[in-house]
């Protein structure tokens, strides 16, 4: 397990991938009543996958509409509930809170968040968390957790889309 420490040629923290895999075990299947369950109003994925990067110390950016931070259901950022918004936060993001990059299925760990395509459109609609990875790396050995349809320990290769996208946690900032 890996110490908090401050990397300091980056100023980027490290991900705690230990109490986000903890985090998305205890509440896979229940919701946390600190957070507002958006199942019925477009689904919970990213509401969950924020919480679980926030659970693995990921501090919020209170930045209004280009920040990533949940206070109640009516103050929140757009990227806190939103695929396309946390996509575009986590890569773009160069002050506050988490930071991530594309990556490919090899580079993967667990805590990283995949976004999945189901429309066959432009548009990702879906993102679950890893939580478990068996070798060889293919979709068939990745697990995760999720949200809208609960999820643990799910196998990828399990879900029909069109396109997927693999988004490695670097660490964050503070």
């Amino acid at each position: 397990m890996k110490e908090n420490f401050k990397d300091t040629n980056s100023n980027i923290f490290p991900y705690d991938r230990d109490a986000a895999y903890r985090y998305a075990k205890k509440w896979a299947f229940e919701r946390n009543p600190k957070y507002y369950n958006f199942d019925g109003i477009g689904g919970d994925c990213t509401n969950f996958a924020s919480q679980i990067l926030h659970a693995g110390g990921c501090v919020m950016d209170y930045s209004r509409w280009t920040g990533w931070y949940y206070t109640s259901v009516n103050n929140r950022a757009p990227s806190w509930t939103s695929v396309e918004y946390l996509y575009k936060f986590l890569i773009n993001n160069k002050n506050r809170g988490p930071i991530a990059e594309e990556c490919t299925i090899d580079d993967l760990e667990i805590g990283d968040i995949i976004q999945l395509n189901f429309n066959y459109d432009d548009k990702f609609n879906h993102s679950p968390i890893v939580v478990k990875i068996d070798e060889p790396r293919k979709p068939e050995n990745i697990f995760i957790a999720a949200h809208t349809y609960d999820r643990f320990e799910y196998p990828l290769i399990n879900y029909d889309y069109d396109d997927i996208r693999f988004l490695h946690i670097v660490g964050y900032r503070i």
